[in-house]
């Protein structure tokens, strides 16, 4: 059966089906939809999870096995299998097709795979999944549905923008629906829900600066102590507000932190990376040296410390907050990941 994207929360609230299949190749909408499932799935005692990766080498014994293995307390779970290159090739083929005739009892097969070609839609498996299950093709927003996508976006999180606030936001991100997603977040931070100008959101998402918060992020992860030192000491003395540092800091630590969780159940850096679609392209390779170089153990300190930064820019807690920034900043280098990454 297929459900259209913005159909799909209404259509989970009337029940689950046995499987999902998520394609498309815009990351913030394929993260959303995902996580709708899961979200939803929770709620109803799904509460077991297996992550199969399909990568060079995938035995599809694996999701059989899966299939017919119980957990010890029997309880509901998800089997999330994420195929990077959309491919499944005939033994998937084979293996998808079985499942979809005789689905597991008490498990929900989530896959996520990039968007489809026709002949991949005609396939056997597509259209034995498609008739078991349910299948969200995920497009990109662009030309006309772009601004009406933004303004529906700042509405629901509480902004009322003005139409050529809304013209603004499109220009700046050029299509990027992660990109404008950060900008609101930054905006609610500042500003609070209410009415937002044209003006106002120049001011925000001004890239003019000589430092800028992302690059400090991506300074860190790179292990350059020094420059961002300075990033840091550039960003206070040009007014930038310690909440918008943090933001942007904290952002990528909790992802860090929740990717090394799955590195921790024995997937590789570079298996996580790849199967998570927040994390833009060209991105990915410092977010991989990230997690090859610091444990769960460690990003969560990282997580702690930035709750702490929160507290003090909120005047609950003594410290420096541009002093706990720098730790944190210069924490995202250090330390080294005991295991064979």
């Amino acid at each position: 059966m297929r459900v259209r994207l913005h159909e799909l929360d209404s259509h989970l609230e009337k029940g689950l089906a046995p499987i999902y299949l998520i394609s498309g190749d815009e990351p913030l909408q394929m993260s959303e939809a995902t996580d709708s499932v899961r979200t939803q799935a929770r709620r109803q005692g799904y509460n077991g999870r297996n992550i199969l990766e399909v990568v060079k080498g995938f035995d599809w014994g694996e999701l059989v096995a899966e299939a017919n293995s119980l957990s010890l307390f029997a309880e509901r779970r998800i089997i999330d299998l994420r195929i990077p290159s959309g491919k499944p090739g005939a033994d998937g083929g084979r293996a998808l097709s079985e499942y979809a005739a005789r689905p597991a009892p008490d498990t929900l097969l989530l896959i996520t795979l990039p968007k489809l070609e026709r002949s991949q839609t005609n396939s056997k498996w597509f259209k034995s999944l498609d008739q078991a299950g349910v299948v969200v093709q995920v497009w990109p927003v662009e030309g006309m549905r772009l601004q009406p996508w933004i303004e529906q976006r700042m509405r629901s999180a509480g902004l009322i923008p003005s139409p050529e606030a809304i013209v603004l936001l499109a220009e700046r991100i050029e299509g990027n629906l992660l990109a404008a997603t950060q900008e609101i977040e930054k905006l609610l931070l500042l500003d609070g829900p209410g009415v937002i100008t044209a003006e106002r959101l120049a001011q925000v998402v001004a890239d003019s600066a000589r430092y800028d918060v992302y690059g400090l992020v991506d300074s860190a992860l790179e292990g350059d102590v020094p420059r961002c030192v300075r990033m840091l000491n550039g960003l206070r003395a040009e007014g930038v507000p310690a909440p918008v540092v943090l933001w942007a800091v904290s952002r990528e630590v909790r992802t860090l932190c929740r990717l090394s969780n799955e590195v921790d159940r024995g997937l590789s850096p570079q298996q996580v990376v790849a199967s998570h679609r927040e994390v833009w392209e060209k991105r990915k390779p410092l977010v991989r040296r990230g997690l090859q170089r610091q444990g769960s153990d460690s990003w969560r300190k990282l997580l702690q410390r930035c709750g702490q930064t929160d507290r003090a820019i909120k005047g609950q807690d003594p410290s420096d907050p541009w002093l706990l920034l720098q730790e944190i900043v210069t924490g995202l280098k250090t330390g080294t990941r005991k295991n064979r990454y």
